[in-house]
């Protein structure tokens, strides 16, 4: 249950990636993360001191220098799983942090961030760059979806996991359904990690020459990961507990059985005054071997 819970913790720290402005642990959380200084504070000497080997694509040039003379490319792009976020550099220090919207099914579209989207500038760009920016379109669908039934299910095996305390029927389900959850878990931190991984290459690719840096969150990926691992130990211990461990063992009730020769304290007076006179006499020295008094005892076979 602990480790479920760890789980559920880690996918709620990613899943709050960008999502937040005013959080600082949501600014460092993002799959994707766009630096474009290097080019939109000085383009004629980007453009004039390309690496050696690259040559210049004056279409994309132009691009490029359209969306940073008409403003529409800010500093820095970080992007979360519901939304992105954008920023300028000033001094080294990040100000004016502004945060776009949630929404499901979200992609970061640089062509329409830049303004450039359905616009002859578009077709400049290289073909590698629009499929690589198309495929993750596609794609990044799928890992929304995969996050959310991740999600979806890491609460319902927290839940169902009560019942695990009271049966191991209880552990059998939950299992089965920690195993479904990690594997969306296993899917969805895959995917994100395949997909923004290459993004990341087509950037640098395409526009690194231009001095427009792509990277991630080593945090981001650290998070997920371990929320990954969480969920595995999860499964594997409810797997467990479905033979050991789990509902609560029956009172077994001790049954004391009498010996076949017992002895049991009789009334008194027993046998009548007869009796009665005979310990009398005894207690008197008579005929008793300690001159103690004695309670008179009998014999009773079971």
């Amino acid at each position: 249950m602990a480790l479920t819970i760890a789980s559920l913790l880690c996918l709620a720290i990613v899943l709050s990636g960008q999502a937040y402005q005013k959080s600082d642990l949501s600014k460092e959380l993002f799959f994707f993360r766009a630096d474009t200084t290097g080019f939109k504070n000085d383009p004629e000497n980007v453009i004039d001191n390309l690496p050696e080997g690259v040559t210049p694509d004056n279409n994309l040039t132009e691009a490029l220098q359209v969306a940073a003379s008409a403003g529409n490319m800010r500093d820095i792009y970080q992007v979360g799983l519901w939304n992105y976020c954008e920023a300028d550099l000033k001094d080294g220090k990040e100000e004016n942090w502004h945060c776009t919207d949630r929404q499901n099914y979200f992609w970061f579209n640089p062509f329409e961030v830049w303004k450039l989207e359905n616009t002859s500038i578009q077709a400049a760009f290289p073909d590698d760059f629009k499929n690589g920016i198309e495929t993750y379109h596609k794609v990044s669908r799928w890992m929304f979806i995969a996050y959310m039934i991740a999600l979806v299910l890491t609460i319902a095996e927290v839940l169902v996991g009560i019942s695990a305390i009271f049966s191991r029927w209880g552990s059998l389900i939950t299992t089965i359904v920690s195993t479904a959850q990690t594997v969306f878990m296993i899917a969805a931190a895959a995917t994100s990690t395949a997909l923004y991984g290459t993004l990341i290459s087509v950037f640098r690719t395409v526009l690194e020459p231009y001095n427009i840096k792509a990277s991630w969150s080593s945090k981001m990926l650290s998070v997920l990961w371990i929320g990954v691992a969480f969920s595995i130990a999860s499964g594997f211990f409810w797997l467990i507990s479905v033979c050991c461990c789990s509902g609560k063992s029956p009172h077994k009730k001790v049954v004391v059985e009498k010996t076949p020769y017992t002895y049991e304290r009789v009334a008194s007076p027993y046998m009548g005054a007869s009796a009665n006179s005979h310990q009398m006499h005894d207690m008197g020295g008579h005929h008793g071997q300690s001159g103690h008094t004695y309670e008179p005892f009998r014999q009773q076979h079971v």
